[in-house]
């Protein structure tokens, strides 16, 4: 019984990976690949940047902050020119290092409260993105590109409430901002999956860049995820003082 289940899902597997080959060709294939490695050593510069932080080892402070800014803005206008990519990658891991660092205070607070949320966090925003991500290279090609205008125009929105709330200070705002934030980076991730594919076939094969736009799917949809599971534990907390 056992050994007839394993095999069905090998042959799922199979028919899986091959579903795949038939659908994107080779360089493509290639090319998200690199995307996906970078992607993943981004983020593991990230966590060092957090733990250097969050043990005293190193706290760049508000250098942090600014290194970010400056970062991005570079491998904006640093465009890939074909002889550059190592120095372009080189930034975006200074880049997801100095994105540890800012993000090294929240989590230490969290840690304080209850540590198995950043894992809980952690787990959740890996699982929908490998789920997302498969979505929309299972889907019709191109099919979910027409939400890239869509999803800049609820981010201005948001940006706008979030100046506005700066001086109304409503909590709902705030709340109602979080929850949505998460879908819309979720809508970003396979948004960005199909426009990645696309750009390639087009000859936009800038493995940087598109590791970037991943990246800052995955940041943001994480820190939303974090800040909403930590409110619930502090509501639950203060529920049980109450009690007390």
């Amino acid at each position: 019984m056992a050994e007839t289940q394993g095999i069905n899902i090998n042959e799922r597997f199979q028919r899986f990976v091959n579903g795949l080959s038939d659908r994107y060709e080779p360089y493509v294939r290639q090319h998200l690949s690199k995307v996906y490695m970078v992607l993943g050593s981004t983020s593991a510069a990230t966590a060092i940047g957090a733990a250097c932080q969050m043990r005293d080892y190193l706290d760049l402070g508000i250098l942090a902050a600014i290194a970010t800014l400056v970062l991005v803005l570079g491998l904006h206008f640093y465009k890939d020119d074909g002889k550059n990519y190592y120095t372009r990658l080189s930034m975006l891991y200074a880049f997801g290092f100095c994105s540890g660092q800012t993000l090294g205070p929240l989590l230490g607070y969290i840690a304080s409260i209850n540590p198995a949320i950043i894992l809980t966090a952690l787990t959740g925003t890996f699982v929908t993105f490998v789920s997302l991500s498969l979505a929309a290279l299972l889907a019709e090609q191109g099919k979910y590109l027409y939400l890239g205008g869509m999803l800049v125009s609820v981010i201005n929105t948001m940006a706008l409430l979030s100046l506005f709330n700066m001086i109304f200070k409503s909590y709902f705002v705030q709340v109602t901002q979080l929850y949505v934030g998460v879908f819309v980076m979720a809508a970003f991730i396979v948004y960005d999956t199909q426009n990645i594919v696309e750009k390639c076939r087009n000859g936009n094969r800038d493995v940087v860049q598109h590791a970037l736009d991943l990246f800052f799917d995955v940041l943001s949809m994480f820190r939303r995820l974090l800040i909403i599971l930590t409110q619930k534990e502090e509501r639950k907390q203060n529920e049980r003082r109450k009690r007390n």
